[in-house]
């Protein structure tokens, strides 16, 4: 089952090699279906999680090769010790399903417990749902804008429901697979029709300039190149927004330039002349974005977004980020050596919308908060763009960066509004409400994105309801299963 798992993972971005889950979950489901008890169906899903989590989050590794020289002990342990963490996740619904009775009962089951023990995942440390299997639809091209527009009403977990239940269909021989290949055809139909349904409209969302400094991690960490690094971002922000300012896009629409995560190299809100000089270098635009630390009033640390207007640079608003990442932002109790410097960061007090002079509400997020499913706005003050800083330089020219980027494309679909992404090694890039990559700058490029973002479109069913309406599929095909049999879950196969 280890080894099926690490199979499995192939159908995470960038890979995206769907097709074997039709393979693999099947033969998980005979796995479970031959277990002598529940205990041993939880074993094997266990395996399961095991490998597909591991080999799915290989990446990690790359991490903690930029400080190999302290953490080099951890280098076999990251992958698999986080994969350890989630496996669970797999283990539980193997268990679980045996409840059901045998056959396509069984099947439904194990779609419905795996798609909610999936969502549980945002409940682990401050959350790590990354790579839900609906993510795989992401494919490149028209070809996955088509097959990820369910996701409008649905959410990503409701594609992973669908995943799950296309892939088991193969056990009923070549009817299930006939099923199965209608299945795919009715969701790029129906997938396809969203997309025509709705046109976007023009908006006054602004013309966003993504800056993309190409600073390795290394050269952030020693702080020997600070200034270079600074002056390096003024440049390519004065090249940036003339380059908007002169463009036929412009005409009548506010410019916006976005820094990465962490990219000021200093402590901008305590900097005024710092502020000054972004303010000048974007002369003519509305606003700058601008990813840096900063020490709060009780001396914590934050990692923080904060929006610049002309013409004296003064800070029109901030974010702090609310999501930390486990293990990299904050030390878990239960871990008996120290792998966070200091006592790690203070969390943000959760997600706002800015409303800059002149320009169209717009949502902050940092880094992997846009992986969070269904919380990626505030509900109460609906911004119409949204713009997520980044810096994934830590995980090198790898599947982690791509994976990221996955999850920034299908939020723009869930919450039915365009996306700009400022990541400092890469990769940029802009999706409009669909989901439909706008531009985009490569891995390890240094240089500048002119983007006109597009219309958003009217509140979807995802943006009105959120994870409840994955969560009630998921809970619909549980009790379509019926009759549970508590005497199946111990009698062997």
């Amino acid at each position: 089952m280890l080894l099926v798992g690490a199979v499995a993972a192939l159908a995470f971005p960038p890979v995206d090699l769907l097709p074997v889950l039709a393979l693999c979950f099947p033969l998980l489901m005979r796995a479970i279906d031959r277990a002598g008890s529940w205990r041993d169906a939880a074993r094997r899903g266990f395996m399961f999680g095991l490998g597909l989590h591991t080999a799915g989050l290989y990446w990690l590794t790359d991490a903690i090769l930029v400080r190999v020289d302290t953490f080099w002990w951890l280098v076999p342990l990251a992958a698999p010790g986080c994969a350890l963490i989630l496996a669970p996740m797999a283990a539980a619904p193997a268990a679980l399903c045996r409840l059901a009775p045998a056959g396509w009962r069984r099947g439904l089951a194990l779609a419905g417990l795996w798609t909610l023990f999936d969502m549980a995942r945002v409940f682990i440390f401050s959350g790590f749902p990354w790579n839900p299997l609906g993510s795989g639809w992401e494919l490149p091209g028209l070809v996955g804008d088509v097959m990820i527009q369910p996701a409008a009403w649905v959410g990503v977990d409701g594609l992973t429901l669908g995943t799950v239940l296309l892939a088991l269909l193969p056990l009923a021989g070549r009817r299930g697979v006939a099923l199965s290949l209608g299945g795919v055809l009715a969701w790029a139909i129906l997938g396809g029709a969203l997309l025509v349904l709705r046109p976007l409209p023009a908006g006054r969302n602004p013309v966003v300039v993504l800056v993309q400094g190409n600073v390795p991690e290394t050269q952030k960490i020693s702080g020997e190149d600070d200034i270079a690094i600074f002056r390096r971002y003024l440049a390519l922000t004065r090249q940036g927004v003339a380059q908007a300012l002169a463009g036929p896009a412009a005409s009548g629409r506010p410019v916006v330039f976005a820094w990465p995560e962490s990219a000021f190299p200093g402590l901008l809100q305590e900097d005024d002349m710092a502020r000054q000089m972004i303010a000048r270098a974007g002369a003519g635009a509305s606003a700058g974005v601008i990813g840096s630390m900063r020490r709060d009033e009780s001396d914590r640390w934050r990692n923080s977004v904060m929006a610049v207007v002309e013409p004296d640079g003064r800070l029109a608003d901030l974010y702090d980020k609310a999501h930390l990442v486990p293990f990299g932002e904050y030390q878990p109790a239960f871990l008996p050596f120290h792998v966070v410097p200091g006592d790690g960061m203070a969390p943000g007090a959760g997600l706002r919308t800015w409303h800059l002079p002149g320009v169209a509400p717009v949502g902050p997020l940092i880094c992997y908060e846009v992986i969070f499913s269904g919380q990626v706005v505030d509900r109460h003050d609906r911004p119409d763009w949204l713009v997520n800083v980044t810096n994934d330089g830590w995980y090198g020219n790898t599947a982690g960066p791509r994976q990221h980027l996955a999850a920034v494309r299908i939020r723009a679909v869930e919450e039915g509004m365009p996306i700009a992404r400022a990541a400092n090694t890469g990769i940029s890039a802009a999706f409009d409400a669909h989901g439909h990559e706008i531009v985009r700058l490569g891995w390890n490029r240094e240089g500048v994105l002119v983007v006109p973002l597009t219309g958003t479109l009217p509140v979807t069913i995802f943006g009105l309801f959120g994870r409840w309406v994955p969560f009630g599929l998921a809970m619909g095909a549980i009790l379509l299963a019926a009759p549970w049999r508590v005497g199946a879950a111990r009698r062997p196969r």
